[in-house]
């Protein structure tokens, strides 16, 4: 009688084939297509029987930039369309506040002098700005590609061996934590000169507004940008450590205007994006740094309002 496996004439259906029979080599998956589900990612058993095991690194080190938190559907084109989006949005929404500030008898020399119009022009710009590009990258994720915006852009659950309400409440407190340090370290060897971020502080309305912007909306967009969508394709291209600090880098940079002359709060910054992207990356979703985020701005803001000179003493980027 013939054997099935060995008879050409009568072959099994591929799904009944064991392709390591004879070969000495079991069938291996070469490629994944790019795949955002609502659930973790599990091992699982393919097709054939075969275990598809996902790899759990312990360190650092011995993570690559693989798998769904790299595997992203958009590239270094997308973040081109992004700075491209970032700059128009931000000539175009500054024009239209204007416009907006000139019909209410605003002067254009009060927009460009220190004083509530201008500190209100910014903040109202910056929060444009932020729902221009926020729009793009939903755009690029949800519409375009027809993917779940939220997970694929990073926010994914985190995975800790404490109750999820104690490690939420332990990277705000050191969100904190890094803010006094901070704001220790800059007292203590920064330049205390005046700094451009201190024009938001010029009347209590536009203060307030400046906190609740830096509170409640700059960690979810800033978050979102940066270590949800432009961390994974660096990562990716140049590794993750070189990821680390590249993206936490430009976020420093990119805040840099608004400590201008204060090199020592600008050093500081730098490394507090690093320390969110490293959080990021060894935690492999973008709530952690988001709530180490929220704990910073937050201490920052208790830091002002508990006293009026509080933003002479911490670094009040964002």
């Amino acid at each position: 009688m013939n054997n099935p496996e060995t008879d050409p004439a009568n072959p099994l259906p591929d799904e009944h084939r064991d392709d390591s029979i004879g070969s000495g080599t079991p069938r291996v998956e070469h490629e994944r297509d790019f795949v955002a589900t609502a659930e973790p990612a599990i091992p699982s058993i393919q097709p054939g029987g075969e275990f598809d095991p996902i790899p759990q690194p312990t360190t650092f080190a011995s993570r690559s930039a693989d798998g769904e938190d790299f595997h992203t559907p958009w590239g270094w084109l997308d973040l081109i369309m992004l700075l491209v989006v970032a700059i128009g949005s931000t000539v175009l929404v500054g024009m239209l506040v204007s416009m907006a500030f000139f019909a209410r008898g605003v002067t254009q020399s009060q927009l460009h002098n220190p004083g509530m119009e201008r500190s209100l022009w910014i903040l109202v710009t910056q929060v444009g700005v932020f729902a221009c590009v926020l729009g793009y990258l939903w755009f690029s994720v949800a519409i375009s590609r027809h993917l779940p915006f939220w997970r694929t852009a990073g926010w994914r659950p985190l995975e800790m061996p404490v109750p999820k309400g104690v490690a939420y409440l332990a990277y705000i407190l050191g969100g904190g934590l890094l803010c006094f340090l901070v704001s220790v370290i800059s007292d203590t060897y920064g330049n205390h000169r005046e700094l451009p971020i201190q024009e938001m502080f010029q009347d209590r309305r536009s203060s307030l507004f400046f906190i609740a912007l830096a509170v409640l909306v700059a960690p979810v967009i800033e978050e979102t940008i940066f270590r949800g969508y432009i961390y994974p394709v660096v990562a990716r291209t140049f590794g993750m450590g070189l990821g680390v600090l590249l993206t936490g880098t430009l976020f420093g940079l990119l805040h840099a205007q608004q400590l201008w002359g204060g090199w020592v709060q600008i050093a500081m910054l730098v490394m507090v994006g690093i320390f969110f992207t490293y959080a990021r990356a060894m935690s492999r979703s973008v709530v952690a740094s988001y709530l180490l985020h929220l704990g910073y701005n937050s201490f920052m803001a208790v830091g002002f309002l508990l006293s009026p000179l509080g933003y002479r003493a911490l670094p009040l980027g964002h």
